[in-house]
């Protein structure tokens, strides 16, 4: 594996800032591990999960 130097990370960064808004959840202490863990049974990262669900909420709303 290739190491990831210091510019790509800036640029990558510096996509990230461009690309996406990020948003911060709080959850009580363990809350995280748990969802990371039902996420990842789903085939899906956290985020991938989050998104799904806020997605499939709104859909609902509509």
């Amino acid at each position: 594996m290739m190491s990831y130097s210091e510019a790509q990370k800036e640029a990558t960064a510096r996509y990230n800032k461009k690309a996406y808004d990020r948003i911060s959840v709080v959850v009580p202490k363990g809350q995280r591990q748990a969802l990371s863990d039902f996420a990842k049974k789903q085939g899906k990262s956290l985020n991938r999960f989050i998104l799904d669900a806020v997605e499939a909420q709104m859909k609902n709303e509509k």
